[in-house]
């Protein structure tokens, strides 16, 4: 069993920005030739979001931005913005509900996921940021 941490950069829009970040972890299991295990994806920051979903135009450009809207909607009602003076309650909120981190299985060097499932970063914040996400792969390799 070996355990390897690598990250992926990203600079994003904020405001719900959903980016599919499948791709890049698929890359880093692929890269450093695990074949079996489990890939630990993690957002470091407090205004960003990690899950899964079909990542497909209505869902991400409409359907999640609106319904985050609904109940979590931006605005200066937040005792989080009274307290530091920012305007970004709403992002820290949107984070602690959907959170920061997921961990899915990998067999033959290969992402587990559902044929219309996949692993997506969202940006809360109210401004564009560099983002950064570990990815923490514990695993076998065809040697083990």
């Amino acid at each position: 069993m070996e355990i390897i941490t690598e990250f992926i950069k990203l600079n994003t829009r904020g405001h719900t920005d959903i980016i599919d970040i499948t791709p890049h972890v698929q890359d880093i299991i692929s890269s450093k030739g695990f074949t079996e295990g489990q890939a630990l994806v993690s957002a470091i920051g407090s205004t960003t979001g990690i899950t899964t979903v079909e990542y497909e135009p209505g869902l991400v450009k409409t359907d999640i931005p609106k319904l985050l809207s609904q109940y979590i909607p931006y605005g200066p009602d937040y005792a989080h913005n009274d307290t530091w003076g920012d305007d970004n309650g709403a992002a820290h909120l949107r984070s602690s509900l959907i959170g920061t981190s997921i961990t899915v299985p990998f067999l033959n060097g290969e992402l587990l996921l559902g044929r219309w499932q996949q692993i997506i970063f969202i940006d809360f914040d109210t401004r564009s940021r560099a983002r950064k996400i570990a990815v923490q792969l514990t695993g076998k390799k065809p040697e083990e």
